[in-house]
């Protein structure tokens, strides 16, 4: 605290004049002070409203890319187990070629044995016709012979 001279009716006017100078001086380097503090303060709260922005779209930018991993793991399981099935089916599929072809073998195997067969039968059946057809001619030759034989004997007969 300011001690003042005393003089004869109070204080010195002069130095009570000063010291009221200087404090006015201090308030408004204070008063200026504050107002820069509030400046910065107004200036730090906007700071503080766009870092909450910016941490509260960090926050949704976070949950979205947790749905989004959530989603790439479904897809990559999907993706795996069509893949799988797409080799299971390929594997059936193989082994369903597989039968198709032996069973088909099979029957064309059998179906040419029984071509091969038939066949055979009818040429057994064709050179059975064609004996029965000789043997026919013959006798019917040997018949013919043998009436031409009596015609013959009946000319011889009646002259």
């Amino acid at each position: 605290m300011e001690r003042f001279t005393r003089v004869l009716r109070g204080y010195d006017p002069e130095e009570v004049n000063e010291f009221l100078d200087q404090v006015i001086a201090q308030v408004q380097k204070m008063v200026k002070s504050m107002k820069e503090k509030d400046k910065k303060i107004a200036i730090m709260n906007e700071k503080i409203k766009k870092l909450e922005s910016t941490v509260n779209s960090t926050s949704s930018v976070r949950e979205k890319l947790s749905q989004y991993e959530r989603m790439e793991s479904s897809l990559n399981n999907a993706m795996m187990m069509a893949q799988k099935t797409s080799d299971q089916i390929k594997v059936n599929a193989h082994r369903e070629s597989v039968v198709i072809l032996d069973n088909a073998k099979k029957n064309a195997s059998r179906i040419v044995n029984e071509a091969l067969m038939k066949a055979e039968r009818q040429e057994l059946e064709a050179e059975r016709i064609k004996r029965d057809i000789n043997i026919f001619k013959r006798k019917m030759s040997d018949l013919l012979e043998s009436q031409l034989e009596m015609v013959r004997d009946m000319d011889n007969i009646d002259m």
